[in-house]
């Protein structure tokens, strides 16, 4: 009786321990499960509702800070913009802000140069950064990149100062010469000498102020609303028409190959501007008594085919360093040629535009002392509309092209 009474005793006393152990694990299960996690306090519960809602369709880098300063919530594009790294607010400017409005609860705005991730020394992102409360505990951080506005904004502040330079430099030359024709009023030579002179002012005014019509034609017009199909023969017999004057004067030799049963799809005054604006650098640039080529060929690419127009001289060449601006506005590699040949510094920026706005590209492969070959690429006619809607929208001047080697194209044949 005994052994049996221990027995029974030590079994209850078991299913006690059991029991209580079994009561334990749950009440620690439900407290474990009801403890915060990390996850949970970087997660929308912490956020006053409708903030996260809020942040997601924001244009700006947004980051919410607790009261340590660990970041509760961060946007992909201030990950992009390394804002944050390793949980933390990275810059420290923007740092000091949110602990100085956390403090005092003021919305405090700064605009900052930031260095760009992946780069080399002296390229910076421009960015503004705005701070303010959010609910008693919470920072949020707003941060807008303000790079290509910035970059967008220097570059038609230098055309309008180009564009006063450049209208100043004939108009007071027009003036000079004017008094000069009035007090040489005796002397008929001088007169005349004086009047030739305003006469190539004149004209350099004149041609001054259509290419800036054109150009603002060109980069405002969607030149294939009424497009048409335009023969690539006629482009090049218009562009060696419009320079055969001035390849005669210095015995520039005219030739042009492959261009026969090619055709592409735009407005045909722009596309004869842009491929005349090629030829009559090429001459322009050349030395007497060279050769200046234009060939054309189908070559395939994807979504359709393209016409390769290349214009090719044995002129002075372009170095490494210009060939990154030539397409620039008002840029010119010798100005002192560009002033003794009329050129105005717009010639290749409207080329970059005609060819952007028809849904194709201008390249260049230059080497100094050797000549330059200019590429105009253009969609043969039919998938001209489709390649100009896939193309972005072209308002810069930097970085439109790259220079690139050309492969040697038919031999050319020599025109009247």
């Amino acid at each position: 009786m005994d052994v049996n009474a221990a027995v029974a005793a030590a079994a209850a006393i078991a299913g006690v321990l059991t029991g209580v152990i079994a009561m334990l694990a749950f009440r620690w299960s439900e407290r474990d499960q009801k403890r915060p996690t990390r996850t949970s306090l970087h997660t929308d519960p912490v956020l006053p509702p409708g903030v996260d809602t809020v942040l997601s369709v924001l244009r700006s880098s947004a980051v919410v800070l607790d009261e340590a300063d660990a970041v509760v919530k961060a946007s992909s594009a201030a990950y992009a913009l390394g804002l944050v790294r390793g949980g933390k607010l990275s810059v420290e400017p923007m740092l000091q802000m949110a602990r100085d409005t956390r403090r005092d609860g003021e919305i405090r705005q700064v605009e900052l140069d930031l260095p760009r991730r992946g780069t080399g020394r002296g390229e910076a992102l421009a960015v503004s950064a705005r701070v303010a409360p959010l609910g008693s505990r919470l920072v949020l951080l707003l941060v807008e990149d303000l790079t290509e506005a910035r970059r967008i904004e220097a570059v038609r502040r230098d055309f309008v100062a180009n564009v006063s330079h450049e209208l100043k430099t004939p108009v007071g030359a027009l003036s000079l010469l004017s008094e000069a024709v009035m007090d040489a009023s005796d002397d008929p030579e001088a007169v005349q000498r004086f009047a030739g002179r305003m006469q190539i002012e004149a004209t350099r005014l004149t041609n001054l102020v259509q290419e800036l019509i054109d150009l603002s034609r060109v980069q405002n017009d969607d030149p294939l609303e009424d497009a048409e199909p335009v023969r690539v023969d006629e482009l090049v017999a218009e562009a060696i028409d419009r320079c055969r004057h001035q390849a005669g004067t210095k015995q520039i030799t005219m030739a042009a190959g492959g261009t026969a049963d090619l055709h592409v799809r735009g407005n045909r005054g722009q596309l004869a501007a842009a491929l005349g604006n090629l030829v009559e650098n090429a001459v322009n640039y050349s030395p007497a008594r060279t050769r200046v080529g234009i060939a054309a060929r189908r070559v395939p690419a994807p979504g359709g085919d393209m016409i390769e127009l290349a214009v090719t001289d044995q002129g002075i060449g372009i170095s490494d360093k210009d060939k990154e601006r030539i397409f620039e506005r008002f840029y010119r590699v010798d100005p002192a040629r560009s002033r003794a040949t009329g050129g105005t510094g717009l010639g290749l920026a409207i080329v970059k535009h005609v060819a952007a706005s028809h849904g194709g590209e201008v390249t260049v492969w230059s080497a100094e002392g050797q000549g330059s070959t200019f590429t105009l690429r253009l969609p043969e006619a039919g998938a001209a509309r489709d390649r100009a809607h896939q193309h972005p929208d072209l308002d810069d001047e930097a970085g439109t092209t790259e220079s690139s080697p050309y492969e040697p194209l038919p031999a050319p044949e020599v025109l009247p």
